[in-house]
């Protein structure tokens, strides 16, 4: 049994698992979730921009006291696509490799993807003919996964963050706004042709906590949840109407979540529509904790110099 950390450096959350790991076993200790919008402006301007990056590190410092606290011993941060896309994403990973002595990996699309289906598959019987689709800040996974593997995998840059800055400009959004979303999210589709749905990450389980009608959310009760085609239609409908003040007082919704909620239940709405799915069931177990699968297999953490680029991410040319 080894206790392990894994951070998910996210477009829109930074988050925590903390967690014990054996073999295929895992036992999760601690998990939390902050909205830190990391991906702010990168769809514009392709840099990590120093306000978001300060409110990372604020939360990565909370975060290496919990899991000091809590004898990790190992730690891996995993950044995908807002890190991707960004000019000095991967002098920012250096930075936080050397500031808080984690490991860092910034992923490809079919790591990303394997590390998914990893998480999701934990613990439950072997995924077959199933659509994992994970709806980020700045893009969407979707995996096919076929005999418990990876058949296919296709990133899209339809994430939450990127298409409220690139369509929703208005509060609330307009009806041509969300025709034009919805339209460049179906044009990204690929042709899939997939059995059941299986969702993760904060759009899908912000949706759950809604259906559930929770005024809180609860993981015990989103994990399993299936959420019908035409309730996410009607969420859609309902939520679009409000401005993000009023999606901010929506019990359930978390307040850093309510500006890019909307874009969200777009793209899924478009997926679950191409595909023909009538549902979609909820999984609390994602590529976090594949993350932790992967924090297990590290070697020994040793010291060495900084590496290069450090503390060189944030200032402007």
């Amino acid at each position: 049994m080894t206790r392990v950390a894994a951070v998910d450096l996210g477009t829109n959350s930074t988050r925590l698992l903390v967690a014990d790991v054996s073999g295929d076993d895992l036992e999760e200790i601690v998990r939390h979730l902050a909205i830190t919008r990391l991906g702010e402006g990168v769809d514009r301007r392709r840099r990590l921009l120093p306000v978001p990056i300060a409110r990372v590190r604020n939360c990565l410092a909370d975060y290496r006291r919990e899991l000091e606290n809590l004898r990790a011993e190992r730690t891996l941060a995993i950044a995908t696509s807002a890190v991707r896309d960004a000019e000095n994403g991967e002098a920012f990973l250096g930075e936080i490799e050397w500031s808080y002595g984690f490991t860092t990996r910034l992923l490809t699309g079919a790591e990303e993807a394997a590390m998914m289906v990893r998480g999701v598959a934990a613990g439950r019987p072997a995924l077959e003919d199933v659509l994992v689709v994970d709806i980020g800040g700045g893009s969407t996974e979707l995996v096919h996964a076929v005999d418990g593997a990876v058949a296919s995998s296709t990133s899209l840059d339809v994430g939450c963050v990127r298409i409220t800055e690139r369509f929703l400009g208005s509060d609330p959004p307009t009806r041509p706004e969300l025709a034009a979303a919805r339209a460049y999210v179906r044009s990204l589709l690929p042709d899939l042709e997939v059995r059941a749905a299986i969702g993760v990450a904060g759009t899908v389980t912000t949706l759950a906590t809604l259906d559930l009608g929770d005024s809180e959310y609860d993981p015990a009760r989103t994990h399993g949840h299936r959420i019908s085609s035409e309730s996410v239609a009607a969420q859609l409908d309902r939520l679009a109407r409000m401005t993000v003040e009023e999606r901010t007082g929506v019990p359930g919704i978390e307040p850093g979540r309510a500006p890019v909620i909307v874009a969200g239940v777009v793209v899924l709405r478009e997926i679950l529509t191409a595909y023909g799915l009538a549902e979609i069931e909820v999984s609390e177990r994602d590529i976090l904790h594949g993350a932790a699968f992967a924090a297990a297999e590290l070697p020994e953490a040793e010291e060495g110099p900084a590496p290069p680029g450090a503390y060189t991410c944030c200032w402007e040319r």
